[in-house]
């Protein structure tokens, strides 16, 4: 038996759904079913056909995010672990700022568990980052390696949901938080981040135009 691909009108729906929502959240939210059916231009009736309830949605967003956010982690490939900490962590900051009211949305106790298992691939990037900057003296190891781990992502989830990402020099405090967790001095993250300037570049440019 074999399976029917979706029609393409069917498909351009979905992705104008998931589009609306992203553009409707980021306003508002708390914005309802029907106020993203009408973003997208579709009736709730057609909404409906695609997901079950609002939070099946908001699950579809975090799903699609998290896929690129796990992409950025499999692209970092820095020997040395800091960089690579802070080159990650910049990097998902620029991504996370694109769709930071989504991305809070989606580490939201609401939905953590699904994020948790959406971000595996990440998560486990992080984790041997920590157990490899531990190893390797760049990291402290005061802390067993899981527990650092756990701590950037409870820090980066803080920085994600509490700043502004359209603010000056947000980027630079989101590799600046990063690494002071993994056991940097404020005077170490100075140094490797004038050593490596395109880390943060993206920030640079932002608060040269502002």
């Amino acid at each position: 038996m074999t399976t029917r691909a979706p029609r393409r009108d069917a498909v351009e729906n979905r992705a104008g759904i998931l589009d609306a929502a992203r553009i409707t959240l980021s306003s508002d939210p708390h914005a309802s079913v029907d106020v993203i059916a009408r973003s997208a231009g579709l009736s709730r009736r057609t909404l409906y056909g695609h997901f079950d309830d609002r939070d099946a949605l908001i699950r579809e967003l975090i799903s699609s995010g998290a896929q690129r956010f796990n992409a950025i982690a499999a692209s970092v490939d820095d020997p040395d672990s800091r960089i690579a900490l802070a080159r990650l962590a910049a990097r998902l900051w620029q991504e996370a700022a694109h769709v930071q009211v989504a991305a809070a949305l989606a580490l939201d106790e609401a939905h953590v568990e699904h994020t948790a298992a959406a971000l595996a691939p990440l998560r486990r990037t992080v984790a041997e980052l920590a157990r490899r900057g531990q190893d390797d003296g760049s990291f402290r190891t005061d802390l067993a390696a899981p527990t650092l781990a756990r701590l950037i992502e409870e820090m980066a989830r803080t920085v994600v949901s509490r700043t502004d990402a359209a603010s000056t020099g947000a980027a630079n405090l989101a590799v600046r938080t990063v690494l002071s967790i993994a056991g940097l001095s404020w005077r170490e993250a100075d140094e490797l981040l004038a050593a490596h300037p395109d880390i943060v570049a993206a920030d640079a440019d932002q608060e040269a135009h502002a």
